[in-house]
């Protein structure tokens, strides 16, 4: 995998892409570990290998949402307690938002996790967006995540996925431009859109979306194969470099429709 030098930058008006992806940017990460607080740690006694899974956690997203916070100055929000003690990208309601051994519990119990673990979480998040908005108009916000290389015995057919909702043409237009920006970069990458979930699922994008009109908010997800994960090493250090890289050109050259 081979990383492109060298990209410009240019100094275009209030409402440009480059305006706002290297200062209106907020990098969120909801599934960054497998951690369970003390309180909780019985209840996943018999739990750990599915805490070592891609159930329990995204591998890499938190390494990948901190390379694009430090590469762009972008505020960050980040997760480290498991998705199997309370999912931070479900809706409350949603029936996936707890664990099975969690949500056997009495309510009083996911009303306690709901508050130390989520509600902060969401609010921090929220607060970054609103202030993002308020400070330049509009906001990119990307949440970073990956994906099992192969689920139910499928074999998922990509190595990067970009997640948005089409009905928002600001979503349809920078995915469209990442995506070729990705191409160029490391033409032998994968990239699929909508892939492998669709992006106008549940999630902490779809909840900001149902708040903020589209001229305000763009939300994408960038799901990673975890195979690349795996490899670890130079190959994924790499990666990274190739994912900054790409966000940055498409950053300074493209996306002229997402103010419109």
């Amino acid at each position: 995998m081979k990383l492109l030098n060298g990209h410009s930058e240019t100094g275009e008006k209030h409402h440009s892409a480059t305006d706002f992806g290297l200062r209106g940017l907020v990098i969120t990460c909801e599934h960054g570990g497998n951690r369970i607080p003390n309180p909780y740690s019985d209840l996943f006694t018999d739990h750990q290998a599915l805490l070592d899974s891609h159930r329990g956690f995204d591998p890499g997203a938190l390494s990948m949402a901190k390379a694009l916070a430090t590469a762009f100055a972008a505020p960050l929000v980040t997760a480290t307690v498991s998705r199997l003690l309370v999912d931070l990208n479900r809706s409350v309601g949603h029936p996936r938002l707890y664990f099975e051994a969690i949500h056997n519990e009495p309510p009083e119990i996911r009303q306690r996790i709901l508050k130390h673990y989520y509600q902060p979480y969401r609010a921090r998040a929220e607060h970054l967006v609103r202030q993002a908005i308020v400070d330049h108009g509009q906001v990119i916000h990307l949440s970073s995540h990956s994906f099992t290389p192969e689920l139910h015995g499928k074999v998922r057919d990509a190595d990067i996925g970009l997640l948005y909702d089409p009905s928002r043409p600001g979503e349809v237009d920078f995915c469209e431009c990442w995506r070729a920006a990705l191409k160029v970069c490391a033409p032998g990458l994968k990239v699929r859109r909508n892939y492998p979930y669709a992006g106008k699922g549940d999630g902490l994008t779809a909840w900001f979306r149902r708040r903020l009109a589209p001229a305000d908010y763009v939300g994408v997800e960038l799901e990673i194969n975890q195979k690349h994960i795996i490899r670890a090493g130079r190959h994924w250090t790499e990666l990274r470099k190739v994912i900054v890289e790409s966000l940055r050109r498409t950053l300074a050259n493209g996306c002229k429709k997402m103010s419109t």
